[in-house]
């Protein structure tokens, strides 16, 4: 593991800025982990609210659009505040406001107000923005430009860790009181207050650390026209486009996963079992990333994207038509087909030219609100027609990550 972060990060061992990268990577880590950790434990807050509160599949998923909301609401004021404050002391601002957001989401959960958790998770959603567009774009500035879908396949591995360990560690807690198999009232509140602290202490460490990509950050766009004219770039509006509709399928799978496997006609699970199961989709992505990054050395970035694409299609449909066990093991399954599709499009979808990464960055972060419109528009779906059917919008979702990946392999032979 040390050779793979030492070859993610650059191939001076003995340099300055060498030492930078490396203490940089090592922060990245904890930042991408705590990311997923959270990501993966607020998704189980769906079926909670759904049972406790007796929502309905579109009420129910507002959770969501909470908690991505951000994206679309504060995206460019944070945009601008990066670019006056620099990268390092966004971080650790973003990390900040995460700590709140998480103390706010434990205070909610004695009220079981909804107003109150969607709140809560619009504050950590502005916390999860500062840190998507400022750490993504530090990973494409620490090192060569030709690494960066190395080394961000590398740091979402340890997201995918995150994760795998928040069902697993949050489902006894978060849904043990609607459980009448296993009872526990009053957890709620422990997976939020145990990641207040983690966050706490990372914006500590960004905070002591802030001088680190001091000459990067003087180097960082000044004029916001210049966050408009990268746009020009066709390869950039169609990533922005796959990463939109990728973040938005995985979302939302992981969201109702556990609402599918809960289903007489699938495992029949309880509450807990369903949660922990959906561990399994999340260790799906967590495996697939860490050997992606391996694969992409033999294998090109937009053919193993088209594959895990098609992949992704074959496994929802069949999870949509298949009862039972093989219904429910078909759409753990697409965790594995989600492992490299943020890396690979977000490098893809760069220019070429070095200098426009932060910018071009700042907008395929931006794109991560799909993760807020796409689940809310598939619980419309779902009171409409039913569940199973209202996943075809998924399937659509990575349709276009296809489509997408077919014109860079075809961009890519053609050169």
């Amino acid at each position: 593991m040390t050779a793979l972060m030492a070859d993610a990060t650059t191939s001076s061992p003995k340099s300055p800025d060498d030492r930078i990268a490396r203490s940089l990577f090592r922060l990245s880590i904890g930042v991408f982990f705590i990311g997923g950790f959270l990501t993966s434990s607020v998704s189980l807050l769906v079926p909670r609210l759904k049972l406790m509160l007796a929502l309905d599949y579109a009420e129910a998923l507002l959770v969501q659009l909470a908690f991505h909301a951000s994206y679309l609401l504060f995206a460019l004021p944070i945009t601008g505040l990066i670019v006056a404050s620099g990268y390092m002391r966004s971080i650790a601002l973003g990390l900040a406001i995460m700590t709140l957001g998480c103390l706010s989401l434990a205070l909610a959960q004695h009220s079981l107000s909804l107003a109150l958790i969607l709140g809560a998770l619009l504050l950590l959603s502005a916390g999860q923005t500062f840190l998507q567009m400022a750490s993504n774009t530090v990973v494409t500035v620490i090192g060569p430009s030709r690494g960066a879908a190395g080394r961000l396949t590398l740091l979402q591995g340890f997201n995918s860790l995150g994760t795998l360990l928040g069902p697993l560690l949050s489902a006894p807690l978060l849904l043990a009181d609607i459980d009448s198999a296993a009872p526990r009232p009053g957890t709620a509140t422990l997976p939020f207050l145990g990641t207040a602290v983690v966050t706490a202490g990372l914006a500590i460490a960004y905070a002591r650390s802030r001088g680190l990509l001091a000459e990067r950050d003087e180097r960082r766009p000044k004029a916001a026209g210049a966050l408009i004219a990268v746009m020009r770039h066709r390869r950039l509006r169609w990533g922005t486009a796959a990463i939109f509709a990728y973040v938005g399928a995985e979302v939302t799978i992981g969201a109702l996963l556990p609402s599918v496997l809960m289903r007489p006609d699938r495992l029949g699970a309880t509450p807990v079992a369903a949660g922990q199961i959906v561990s399994l989709y999340w260790g799906g992505a967590m495996i697939g990333r860490f050997l992606g990054a391996f694969a992409m050395r033999q294998i090109r970035a937009a053919r193993l994207l088209l594959l895990a694409a098609l992949g992704a299609v074959a496994l929802l449909l069949a999870a949509i038509a298949l009862p039972g066990a093989a219904g429910a093991g078909a759409m753990i399954a697409i965790g594995l087909c989600n492992a490299i599709m943020y890396p690979t499009i977000y490098a893809l979808a760069l220019p070429s030219d070095s200098r426009e990464a932060p910018l071009a960055s700042m907008w395929l972060c931006m794109a991560v609100v799909g993760g807020a419109i796409v689940p809310v528009l598939t619980g419309f779906a779902a009171d409409a027609t039913g569940l199973l059917p209202a996943l075809l919008l998924p399937v659509a979702c990575y349709g276009l990550v296809g489509w997408f990946a077919h014109r860079c392999a075809g961009e890519e032979q053609a050169a």
